[in-house]
């Protein structure tokens, strides 16, 4: 017997394939045996911390030519789960025997066959009286004087037939090769709005440091507009030495803040917080005060270090040392980062480094943290990011890590097998309906669906592309739709929401006056803001479970390219949205789409309606081919929900 082709399986089971809690977990495999023999599959799974297997029943699926069973997980975790077969040898039996009987064939022969297997199960029946039953069923079977009717009907009887599967021992069963992983997170892991804010700039006045305080008073804003989770640079001591001045200059004043990712000073290092900033306890107060409002505090996880961190004194061996004796700091020519010490992590206290890095994690997570977005994972080792995250899952299965990972894609894509929960991608830099499409089926083709959850930023501190750039307020409002409706995980940076979009300089991707280096002071009430349309999507996104999910975008027909036309859908056809967008900021562009009618169930001939949940405005629709324009200063695109 040959068990093979089982799903899911991530690279013959080398790694984890991600679900979310209380999905279900369609297991399939092809399962093959020489000869005309019935067969019988099961599951065998084991949750967290389970010592005990359970099982679930497998059952052929004739139009896929496959087994295919089901089990839910209903926790986080890691679960682990395999596929069990072997000759059904009662089916066998009762198949042959319903054969002959059906034909009128004396079936004496196959009822003595029949009793002695059910005395084999019998036999090895741990409990004494299903063993006399089944024995007295054998015993009426083999009765040659009781009429030939009542012994094929015994035979022949459902509740004998459930008995037997439940307690033979098959002598020929096969295990599959080998056991697969799920890891399971918390739903938050895989539908959230994420926004991004610099405490020290929650303060009216640029000349007073923003405060943990400040920060608690900023979060009801930020929780009416329907955020998830609030994610935080680092908040500890910024260091002192080669510190940066405004817009990344070498020259800072006593009174400039500096990069906070210029980690540590004589204040403490990655588990100390910048005094400015206030204390551990206001830190604490600051994470119940989100959670009061159901917000939840993501923190960076940045594994560098300022000139004056601890750490430089305490084990200069985690560092780059030149051939001179100083310590190297980052480049990435031809940004250069005086003020930042990269780590060794294959120093020869390994062991060491790595350690004091994952409790750095533990340290924070015993304050309330259960979110990290760490800082460039790709120029850390792959072994250390693998052992870390199953470290902490092990004792914290709902910790979340999003990778900030711009790098090659397949650099990208190994970080999400090897545990992070979630990726940046290169979204911000796909604004094109061509490259959309491709990066798409790049990034969330359904194998990287697996293990790949994207959460698409529409801009970062870093990232501040030529799109936003020239296209203005329509163009965030362009940015903001696709992000939301596109991904079930998004996130903007702070000032999105004001349209913030001049360059430090012409071709530079790097904002004037960046919050990196200096205070910023906002109204976020300042005239042309996108507070009403970013409030909009996060309510529009809680109540439609088709936005909640990433496996179920379809990008279909539209004959202008600078319109972009996609679906979602929820199984059972119970929410199904047709989102068309504008890609063009600067112009009104009109196109007629394609409709999928078949796959949504519509009838050709009947007209539909649909309603978008933007402008609440309803229309109705015939046939596949519709007309639609779209100006871009009025509105971006249209979220159409299909009635039925």
């Amino acid at each position: 017997m040959v068990i093979e082709c089982v799903v899911p399986e991530l690279d013959g089971g080398r790694y984890a394939v991600k679900r979310v809690v209380d999905d279900n977990i369609i297991v399939r495999a092809d399962i093959l045996k020489d000869g005309h023999d019935l067969l019988a599959a099961r599951v065998r799974y084991s949750g967290p911390d389970e010592d005990e297997w359970r099982v679930v029943p497998m059952h052929y699926d004739e139009n896929a030519d496959q087994w295919a069973g089901v089990f839910r997980v209903d926790r986080a975790g890691r679960w682990s789960f395999t596929v069990d077969a072997w000759t059904d040898r009662f089916g066998t039996w009762r198949r042959d025997l319903q054969k002959k009987v059906d034909a009128g064939q004396d079936v004496s022969s196959e009822l003595l066959e029949g009793a002695e297997l059910i005395d084999t199960v019998a036999r090895r029946a741990r409990f004494g009286n299903v063993r006399n039953e089944l024995r007295a069923t054998a015993l009426a079977i083999r009765d040659v004087y009781a009429k030939p009717a009542d012994r094929i009907a015994l035979a022949m009887n459902p509740a004998l037939h459930s008995l037997l599967d439940v307690h033979y021992s098959p002598p020929d069963l096969v295990s599959y090769a080998r056991e697969l992983d799920v890891w399971v997170d918390r739903e938050r892991a895989a539908f959230a709005a994420w926004y991004e804010l610099f405490p020290r700039s929650q303060t009216d006045n640029p000349a007073r440091h923003g405060t943990f305080a400040s920060t608690a008073l900023a979060l009801p804003r930020i929780a009416e507009l329907g955020f998830d989770v609030v994610y935080l640079p680092p908040v500890h001591p910024v260091g002192i030495s080669a510190r940066k001045g405004p817009n990344n200059s070498l020259a800072a004043t006593p009174n400039d803040p500096g990069s906070p990712w210029a980690i540590g000073n004589a204040n403490g290092g990655h588990s100390a917080v910048e005094p400015k900033l206030g204390t551990l306890e206001d830190f604490d107060q600051m994470v119940a005060a989100a959670k009061a409002l159901g917000l939840e505090i993501a923190l960076d996880y940045a594994l560098q270090c300022s000139p004056d961190h601890p750490w430089l004194t305490q084990h200069p061996e985690w560092f780059y040392v030149r051939p001179d004796g100083t310590i190297k700091y980052a480049e990435n020519p031809p940004k250069k980062y005086q003020d930042i010490y990269p780590l060794n992590f294959w120093c020869e206290d390994r062991e060491g480094l790595w350690i004091a890095c994952r409790d750095i994690l533990s340290f924070w997570i015993d304050h309330g943290v259960r979110t990290f977005r760490v800082d460039n994972p790709h120029t850390k080792p792959f072994a250390f990011w693998e052992w870390m995250i199953a470290d902490i899952h092990e004792h914290h299965p709902d910790v979340v890590f999003l990778a900030e990972a711009f790098t090659r894609p397949k650099t990208m894509k190994l970080l999400a097998k090897l545990g992070f929960t979630q990726s940046y991608t290169y979204f911000t830099w796909k604004n094109r309906s061509r490259e959309l499409r491709e990066w798409w089926a790049e990034m969330h083709n359904p194998h990287a669906l697996e293990y790949m959850r994207g959460n698409l930023f529409t801009n970062t501190p870093d990232i501040l592309h030529e799109y936003l750039q020239l296209g203005g307020r329509p163009a965030f409002r362009v940015r903001l739709l696709l992000a939301a409706t596109m991904s079930p995980l998004y996130g903007i940076y702070s000032g999105f929401e004001l349209a913030e979009n001049v360059p430090v300089r012409a071709g530079s991707e790097e904002y004037l006056d960046s919050e990196k280096y200096q205070i910023r002071v906002r109204d976020w009430n300042a005239a042309g803001n996108l507070n009403g349309d970013i409030a909009l999507l996060n309510a529009i996104r809680k109540v439609n479970p088709a936005l909640q999910r990433m496996d179920n975008l379809a990008f279909r027909p539209s004959e202008n390219e600078q319109i972009l036309f996609y679906t979602k859908t929820a199984p059972g056809w119970r929410n199904d949205l047709l989102m068309v967008v504008n890609l063009d900021p600067l112009r009104a562009q009109e196109t007629v789409v394609t409709v999928p009618l078949a796959e949504l169930g519509l009838d050709p001939a009947l007209p539909y309606v649909v309603e978008d949940l933007i402008t609440g405005a309803r229309y109705s629709w015939r046939g596949a081919r519709n007309y639609v324009r779209l100006d871009p200063m009025l509105q971006p695109g249209h979220i159409f929900r299909l009635e039925r």
